[in-house]
């Protein structure tokens, strides 16, 4: 059984909320490297997470953050919640109930 990582809040009620997510820690981590972190070291984290994009290939998310240019900035984060296969909802419960954990 696999644990969830992005839905482990799921059941806290309005997490929505600006307030309420910080309550609840959101943020932190953010706060920690983006203060404390270098881009490469941020990369190597997500790497060892083995966090994985929700799309049907499942790509290490720590890969895909390997292949930016480091000397170009600013850099950009697009991300898509597009769900076009009919019943698909995978994307959209995070969306709605805790759109922050995506920063």
């Amino acid at each position: 059984m696999s644990a969830y990582i992005l839905l482990r809040h799921r059941d806290i009620p309005d997490l929505h909320q600006l307030e309420v997510y910080r309550e609840h820690g959101g943020f932190k981590a953010f706060r920690k490297v983006v203060t404390s972190s270098q881009p490469e070291e941020v990369t190597e984290i997500v790497k060892a997470s083995g966090l994985r994009g929700r799309g049907g290939a499942g790509f290490p998310t720590g890969l895909k953050w390997s292949f930016t240019d480091n000397k170009s900035w600013p850099h950009y984060v697009v991300a898509n919640a597009d769900e076009s296969e009919p019943g698909t909802f995978k994307d959209r419960e995070i969306m709605e109930g805790n759109p922050y954990q995506f920063l």
